[in-house]
């Protein structure tokens, strides 16, 4: 099943956790580029809330225009990054000061989920829900 089917049969109580999050890690997520910016620099597009960082990713350009569309900015190019989730939680969140989550699909009403940053998601090291002295920092 892929990452769309597996958020809506979790959103309608019948999916698994667990298969939830192997489809977000093997998913090519779109994120976009901060800025707008198109030739590379800059950052990922985010957004803190609640004290956590979280990362824009859409499972397709036409979640992406969605996005922009509720932003009104859909006239402008949107330039985007394409990475797996497992690298984005794997490699781009520990980046990160502070912790940091993934939104999919923000735009979306019906089909919107949030990866936030605790153990199963994001490393151990990255989780706000593992202690710091199991997660083998000191």
């Amino acid at each position: 099943m892929e990452l769309t089917a597996e958020i809506a049969a979790y959103r309608t109580g019948v999916g698994d956790p667990g298969r939830l999050v192997g489809e977000f890690r093997r998913a090519v997520l779109l994120v976009p580029r901060s800025g707008g910016c198109a030739d590379g620099e800059g950052g990922l597009m985010s957004a803190v809330s609640g004290g956590i960082r979280w990362f824009y990713a859409f499972t397709d350009e036409e979640a992406l225009a969605r996005f922009a569309e509720a932003r009104g900015e859909s006239a402008r190019e949107w330039p985007y990054l394409a990475i797996l989730g497992a690298r984005l939680v794997d490699a781009v969140v520990p980046e990160v000061d502070g912790p940091a989550g993934v939104a999919v699909n923000v735009a979306d009403a019906d089909g919107a989920m949030l990866f936030p940053p605790v153990a199963g998601i994001v490393p151990d090291a990255c989780a706000v829900d593992v202690e710091a002295e199991s997660a083998g920092v000191v």
